[in-house]
């Protein structure tokens, strides 16, 4: 069977609340990568969303991209 890579740059952008982004950058301080014991404190995530999210909040390109994306006119 052949598995079709997926390319990091065709993530969605996660949207945490403000509440979920300070618990996960708390727990990451305290566990480090352990996406599944923190995503056992935030109801209804995934440990995948969560990896997910913090190597985009994290990756040089993924930040370029959201700032190019928040300065975008609407």
């Amino acid at each position: 069977m052949f598995l079709a890579e997926v390319s990091s740059i065709e993530w969605e952008v996660i949207n945490m609340t403000e509440q979920e982004e300070d618990m996960i950058y708390r727990m990451h301080k305290l566990v480090g990568d352990r996406w599944g014991l923190i995503a056992g404190r935030i109801p209804g995530r995934k440990a995948e969303e969560i990896e997910r999210f913090w190597l985009m909040s994290h990756s040089q390109v993924f930040a370029s991209k959201r700032t190019a994306q928040l300065n975008k006119p609407r």
